[in-house]
């Protein structure tokens, strides 16, 4: 009994080795003022989530070096832009990514109702460009090839990821520090079931409405339709969904796919009969669980 509880122990602490977090900005945080909020996760809940956070940070999840391939992916969890769905869509995701020997860096980003914005809508894409930059800036420490990095978002991390992979190095940090000097454009981009555009015909309403805000102009709403934003320097794309996804319409990915190709940038999508939303990892789902398979597949062989 003695051994086991020392297994275990040392197990614990060779996971805890593994996630390093990160803080993005220090005391330096960009469109922040301070309103007294305090940011507090919900481990009680049955998908562990945070719906306040102040202090945006990365939790790297690295593979052993032996089995690293060199690609990493900064994976950014959903939630609506009300919460970020950190275990279910972030951490238990990097694991999974850990086991083919990719690196995984998911993002808690803060979210757009928190009273401590400026400017409402920033923020995101302010920590998510952020991030992109510090996994290349550390991408030697980390044995990561700093030409294959990518983003992987989920439902509204989707868009935050597309918003990413066609809005980049438009932050508006350059040169704020030494790391924010360095390219935030994402190598390739995994979006699954994606919120993508704003246009309130397709868009999923809380989103738009969490990010945006009740009444935005029309010119918000095309800079955040990112099926608009595609040009042919946009990243190469895997997009998976479910077709009776009733919370972000698969037409989403359809746009988003079409764009992309139109402007000959290389993408695949799959479109799975039943799924619904938020399946994350699929386990038990059945054939839905084959997306992982074909994810890997689609890693292994880019740039091939």
């Amino acid at each position: 009994m003695k051994n086991v509880l020392i297994l275990v122990l040392l197990l614990s602490l060779v996971t805890k080795a593994q996630d390093l977090r990160i803080s993005l900005w220090g005391d330096n945080i960009p469109n922040y003022q301070e309103v007294g909020e305090k940011e507090t996760p919900n481990d009680a809940a049955e998908i562990e989530h945070y719906r306040l956070v102040t202090n945006p940070d990365i939790s790297v999840y690295l593979p052993a070096k032996k089995n690293s391939t060199g690609q990493a992916v900064l994976i950014i969890p959903g939630g609506g832009y009300g919460a970020v769905v950190y275990k279910w869509e972030g951490t238990d995701i990097a694991k999974w990514l850990n086991a083919y020997g990719i690196a995984g860096i998911v993002l808690k980003y803060r979210l757009p109702h928190a009273k401590s914005n400026i400017v409402r809508d920033k923020s995101p894409l302010l920590d998510a460009s952020r991030a992109m930059k510090m996994i290349r800036a550390n991408a030697e420490k980390w044995h990561i090839d700093k030409n294959n990095i990518g983003v992987m978002g989920f439902s509204a991390g989707g868009h935050l990821a597309s918003t990413l992979g066609t809005h980049y190095d438009r932050d508006g940090n350059e040169g704020l520090d030494e790391i924010d000097t360095i390219s935030s454009r994402p190598d390739f981009m995994v979006l699954m079931y994606p919120v993508i555009t704003m246009d309130e015909t397709f868009t999923h309403m809380g989103s738009r409405k969490n990010l945006l805000g009740e009444n935005p102009s029309q010119e918000l709403i095309d800079y955040y339709s990112n099926e608009k934003q595609v040009t042919e320097n946009t990243p190469t794309t895997f997009l998976v969904h479910a077709s009776d996804d009733k919370v972000v319409p698969v037409e989403n990915s359809i746009r988003f796919y079409e764009s992309l190709h139109k402007h000959g940038v290389k993408a695949e999508m799959h479109i799975f009969e039943y799924g619904g939303h938020g399946f994350a990892l699929a386990n038990g789902k059945g054939y839905l669980e084959s997306w992982k398979d074909l994810c890997i597949d689609w890693l292994r062989h880019l740039g091939k």
